[in-house]
């Protein structure tokens, strides 16, 4: 790195016999995104939000985990602290009167903004920034006033849907032994996630994601997009603003909900814009295999008629998507060829967003309802290899159904619905999609639902005969039928 590159803060590392290229390249990026973020080198000034949510499962499991680990480091001057994951501290567990008084006049206290952007390199902002655990010491905080703490944080996700919700820090002096203080941490965030599962009322974990991320495959024309001329105005209007982008030589951040059909709705664009062209198709990975991702793209930067989609940016650890462009700048920018997805442009790593030029939003399934059937007959065709039928009552329930997993749910059940019949009808549908209830259900109480839904989807079943067959008065079954939200089928009344 040539002295004209050096930030403030390497210039000072190196006054202090410190010398820049011996430090992890993760700290650097640290250090170089907080220079941009224009955060002091000697002062803490971070933006107080006031009120935190005390109410989320996060915020309970993760106090009564800090709770108890801090009966056993009660002779230890070492502060325990949850932040949400835009660095917000939630809250502050520490029995030393000298370090809360410390931590006071750098306001690393409840209610505090303590994300990189507000603060700098700190062990919990870059934490949650490349979303993997961290230690941070001394003076490789990037403002000198935290230079007299050492800090460790580790990322918490929710054990159910994989998201980032905040981070486990603890926090002390400088000058003590940290030799375990990153391996707490780490307790402390998994026993949060655990405790999360178990008071999370009988929903199961997902799985590990070690589905594709890294695909190249060859734009065809019409292929990719789901059939963009049989979708609905939403999916079109999307389309067509992302496609007239790409022509235009701009890069595309395509932002919604998850499972929407982001990723679709480009490897549509570039089949209609560049018909034959390479399309790699890449998603962020899990935080573990950020190396081992980062080194695939090696073999083809500086590939021609390639066209990139990266998909759920948001994903993507701010480290990696620094080096990533900057590998892409060593090889030649990319430029238009590159498209991004994420949740929203807010999301999107600060390294890429020069990357975008044209932001699309595509809207929610929920309020694509004309993409319902099209996409099912899609995935029902993909599944048998045929056109399958649904009766008229079975699209009724897809149709008016609420979809809070999207395109990826719809999908799910259709194929479990066309394993099972040729001509998919309500009984064949899973109990899901009958219902409209908006808290979470205990184990008994999904039991107790499904069982409800199988007995009403029985040909010519009415609620009395629901309420017969499972011992229940009909006013009982009447209420329980409005506790979950099921909607009757055609004729249950």
């Amino acid at each position: 790195m040539g002295e004209a590159q050096l930030t403030p803060r390497e210039e000072l590392a190196r006054s202090r016999e410190v010398r820049p290229d011996h430090l992890p390249r993760r700290l650097l990026a640290s250090w170089h995104r907080s220079a941009g973020y224009g955060v002091s080198l000697d002062a803490v000034s971070p933006a107080y939000a006031g009120g935190v949510d005390d109410e989320s499962l996060f915020y309970e499991s993760g106090q009564q985990v800090l709770r108890d680990l801090h009966q056993t480091l009660a002779d230890e001057p070492v502060s325990l602290m949850l932040t949400d994951v835009d660095g917000l501290v939630l809250n502050r567990v520490c029995g030393d009167r000298f370090l809360l008084d410390a931590l006071d006049s750098v306001y690393l206290a409840p209610g505090f903004d303590y994300s990189e952007r507000e603060t700098g390199t700190t062990g919990l902002g870059l934490a949650l920034a490349d979303r993997v655990p961290t230690l941070v010491r001394a003076e490789e905080h990037y403002c000198t006033r935290l230079w007299g703490y050492t800090c460790a944080a580790v990322p918490v996700e929710d054990p159910i849907t994989g998201e980032l919700v905040g981070s486990v820090n603890l926090t002390t002096w400088s000058q003590q032994s940290y030799n375990l203080l990153l391996a707490l941490a780490q307790t402390a965030a998994r026993g949060t996630e655990a405790l999360m599962l178990a008071r999370s009322q009988g929903r199961t974990p997902r799985p590990a994601n070690r589905g594709r991320v890294f695909r190249v495959q060859t734009a065809l024309r019409g292929d990719g997009a789901h059939g963009v001329s049989t979708l609905g105005p939403e999916w079109r209007s999307a389309f067509e603003a992302a496609r007239a982008a790409v022509a235009e030589g701009q890069g595309v951040a395509v932002i919604g909900e998850a499972g929407t059909g982001k990723s679709a709705l480009l490897s549509g664009v570039y089949a209609d814009t560049h018909p034959g062209r390479r399309v790699l198709d890449a998603r962020a990975p899990e935080p573990q295999d950020v190396g081992s991702w980062l080194s695939l793209w090696s073999p083809e930067l500086g590939k021609a008629d390639t066209s990139v989609i990266i998909g759920r940016v948001d994903a993507l650890p701010a480290y990696a998507a620094g080096e990533l462009v900057d590998q892409w700048s060593a090889q030649g920018s990319p430029g238009s060829s590159v498209s991004l997805t994420a949740r929203g442009l807010e999301a999107v790593p600060p390294a890429m967003t020069g990357l975008v030029g044209r932001v699309v939003e595509l809207p929610p399934l929920r309020h694509r309802s004309d993409d319902v059937m099209p996409l099912a007959r899609r995935f029902a065709r993909e599944v048998r290899g045929r056109e399958v039928r649904f009766t008229a009552a079975a699209e009724h329930t897809l149709v008016t159904y609420h979809w809070p997993g999207n395109v990826t749910q719809l999908r799910d059940v259709v194929r479990h619905a066309t394993t099972r019949a040729d001509v998919v009808a309500e009984r064949d549908l899973p109990p899901e999609v009958f219902t409209g209830s908006l808290h979470k259900l205990t184990r008994m109480e999904s039991l107790e639902r499904d069982e409800i839904v199988r007995c009403l989807s029985e040909p010519g079943a009415t609620a009395a005969d629901a309420a017969a067959e499972l011992g229940m008065s009909r006013s009982t079954i009447y209420r329980r039928i409005a506790r979950y939200g099921i909607r009757l089928p055609a004729g249950a009344d």
